[in-house]
């Protein structure tokens, strides 16, 4: 046996024993020159490539929620199983650098089993407690008057898959939101808001905007996939969050007997509307002040959101100054509270 054999045998085992052990997560951001690492990452990106010399390898991109890591499987042999992008895979490898950057040399990979991972280790997260704000929200259903509206919103909110969907999507591919728990934290909070206005402005009809918050963006967990993809699909290229979530709570109302006509047109405008200008996607503009509520509050949220994400954002200036932000159309700049999330 010669000392390449005599390495692979010792891998492999130190594999196994380190899958026995149920060592604590390797972060990626964690990882230093010379660390021999074993866990399980998501394959966010996978090449398959030559050398000069015609030997092929794969060039992968490592993801977990604090980073990613360019990795090289260089020898493809009966250590590296099949797997695909976007695939959790368990890894065996030394941190090594190259031209200044850190780079994951794998010797052995396969894919990672059901319970091996934490879908929240790979991806942001919402860092509020999930089940706390679903019981918040559930709070305000309860809490709608009008028979018509509650019967709507418990028949949304009975159904498991749409509850499970609810409170792991996020609310954006990117932009706000755009985490694990980012579609409950967002809708939350806009309901949250609409709810004061309600206590500011007593001529809102609080049962209609509070439904229509809680309805608003319901449409987004048919416009995106789930993690680890997080992207568009196809119904949601073609008819888009604003339109397929107004179709889901039509679908609702006409199981409903008796829920008034008007009741009905005054819901699904406020969230055809709640964008408020063509420009921005919305089918129709605010024409009842519950609708203009509405996309004063998702508005307020998703900026207010977008602004934070921005400062936790790697900084590249000296000083508190950010730098030019796209969205904001300005200069940016963090003061005070706004440093709590860095």
């Amino acid at each position: 046996m010669n000392y390449s054999e005599r390495l692979q045998i010792i891998g492999a085992v130190s594999f196994a024993i380190l899958e026995r052990t149920g060592t604590s997560m390797r972060y990626i951001n964690e990882l230093r020159e010379g660390d021999h690492v074993s866990e399980v990452y998501l394959c966010k990106q996978k090449n398959i490539s030559r050398t000069k010399a015609g030997k092929t390898y794969y060039s992968l991109v490592l993801q977990d929620r604090t980073g990613v890591i360019d990795t090289k499987i260089w020898e493809l042999n009966n250590g590296i199983e099949h797997f695909e992008q976007l695939d959790y895979i368990r890894i065996d490898g030394n941190v090594t650098s190259f031209q200044g950057n850190l780079q994951m040399n794998v010797r052995r990979l396969r894919k990672a089993r059901e319970g091996e991972y934490d879908q929240k280790e790979y991806f942001p997260s919402t860092d509020k407690d999930v089940n706390a704000m679903f019981r918040e929200l559930t709070g305000y259903i309860n809490g709608v008057q009008d028979i018509h509206l509650r019967k709507l919103l418990v028949a949304l909110f009975r159904e498991e898959e749409f509850v499970r969907s609810f409170k792991e999507h996020s609310a954006a591919k990117r932009v706000h939101h755009g985490f694990l728990g980012g579609l409950l934290e967002h809708t939350l909070s806009v309901t949250k808001l609409c709810d004061f206005y309600c206590s500011q402005y007593p001529i809102l009809n609080r049962d209609l905007l509070i439904t229509a918050a809680i309805c608003h963006d319901i449409g987004k967990v048919k416009e995106l996939s789930t993690f680890p993809a997080n992207d568009y699909t196809d119904e949601g290229q073609l008819i888009g969050h604003i339109v397929m979530g107004t179709m889901m709570v039509e679908e609702k109302i006409r199981l409903i007997e008796g829920f008034p006509d008007k009741l009905a047109a005054e819901l699904k405008h406020c969230i055809l509307a709640h964008h408020g200008e063509l420009e921005f996607g919305s089918p129709k503009k605010p024409a009842l002040i519950e609708a203009l509520a509405l996309n004063f509050a998702d508005n307020t949220d998703a900026k207010i959101e977008s602004f934070i994400e921005a400062l936790a954002e790697p900084n590249t200036q000296s000083g508190e100054w950010r730098g030019y932000n796209r969205i904001f159309e300005s200069n940016i700049r963090a003061t005070g509270n706004s440093l709590v999330k860095e």
